[in-house]
């Protein structure tokens, strides 16, 4: 849910965060590759104007064209998550995302038409995210203030590096080693540590259902408020073990450099950052989700066609959230009947 930038003494190295399996990029680091998530968000556009004017059959097609162009554009982000992230988890996400984008758009063509669902959640998500990364004095917003309320947390455990401009012009550095004389090692702050790309995956998710506004609004201001205490920890986190050198064990050293093709100097931040901090956030987003659909089970059927997606299975996962709830002796989560329950949840 976030990202920190660390330098070495070297050329300053971007590391951004994927918002566990999140569908838009942390980061667009190239004409072509920004040029094709506006192409494959403005089909997603297209093809729900068509469904909306009941044009089923070529909406279909649009969609299944977005999504193919969808999966290509995380193919063009392999490299960069590779080489410079040098991230497993990202690389490999972003390896899939093609064959299983371009079945999304083979599922859509043959007829299955629950995935308009779906392929409307998405286009919120780039709505939502696009935006942030493009226009420029949003994103100054969002990393510089994303920066002030980390060193402030900073401060609040023991910690007060300062605040510097980074290599990115924004001041959103921490200036624990400032010349890079002493550990060699700083951190900054980048848009991706702001969380708006896991804001947007909820935002596009509860944007595309259809319920009351009341529980929608209280679903999204729920996953945001959890997604931005989370975001903070983890930078905090993340800006201080780099610097600090906290994984900087020999042992750890030895095999990182030796297995996983780190740069010595980099292992603190790598382990910190690709190994805990994103495996947490994985953990993370899983409980963000239980949180929402107990809200909002609405969303639960774009993930039941994410799941059919990935295992060919059908799921009914409001029967699964239904069967749940009334083992704790509650009612169905979501419903609307007059019960007091259900009433409230509206």
């Amino acid at each position: 849910m976030s990202s920190l930038v660390t330098t070495t003494g070297a050329p300053v190295v971007g590391v951004e965060t994927v918002d566990a399996a999140p569908l838009i990029p942390a980061f667009l680091n190239s004409g072509m590759t920004d040029g094709l998530a506006w192409i494959a968000i403005g089909a997603f556009v297209a093809a729900l104007v068509l469904q909306w004017r009941d044009r089923l059959g070529p909406a279909r097609h649009v969609a299944a064209a977005a999504w193919f162009v969808f999966g290509v554009f995380w193919l063009t982000m392999v490299p960069y998550y590779y080489t410079e992230i040098q991230s497993p988890l990202q690389t490999v996400l972003a390896l899939a995302a093609l064959p299983l984008c371009t079945y999304t758009g083979y599922l859509l063509y043959r007829g299955r038409d629950s995935l308009m669902l779906l392929t409307k959640a998405v286009m919120f998500m780039g709505l939502i995210y696009l935006p942030a990364e493009t226009i420029p004095f949003v994103r100054t917003w969002l990393i510089e203030t994303t920066a002030a309320q980390t060193h402030y947390a900073m401060e609040l455990v023991g910690y007060s590096p300062g605040l510097a401009e980074g290599a990115d012009g924004y001041q959103s550095k921490f200036a624990f080693d400032p010349d890079e004389t002493v550990t060699g090692r700083t951190t900054y702050i980048v848009l991706a540590c702001t969380g708006i790309g896991s804001m947007s995956i909820f935002g596009g998710l509860i944007a595309a259902v259809k319920a009351p506004l009341r529980r929608k609004v209280t679903a999204f201001a729920l996953a945001i408020g959890v997604i931005w205490f989370l975001n903070l920890v983890r930078n905090v986190f993340i800006g201080i073990a780099s610097p600090w050198g906290w994984f900087q064990q020999d042992w750890l050293v030895s095999f990182m450099t030796t297995y996983m093709g780190a740069e010595a100097d980099r292992v603190s931040f790598l382990v910190a950052h690709n190994y805990i901090a994103q495996t947490l956030s994985v953990v993370a987003l899983i409980g963000i989700t239980y949180l929402v659909v107990r809200i909002l089970p609405e969303v639960l059927d774009p993930l039941e066609d994410v799941l059919f997606i990935l295992t060919g299975t059908e799921y009914d996962l409001h029967e699964a959230l239904r069967n749940e709830v009334r083992a704790d002796g509650g009612h169905s989560a979501g419903a609307e009947d007059s019960s007091a329950s259900g009433s409230n949840a509206e």
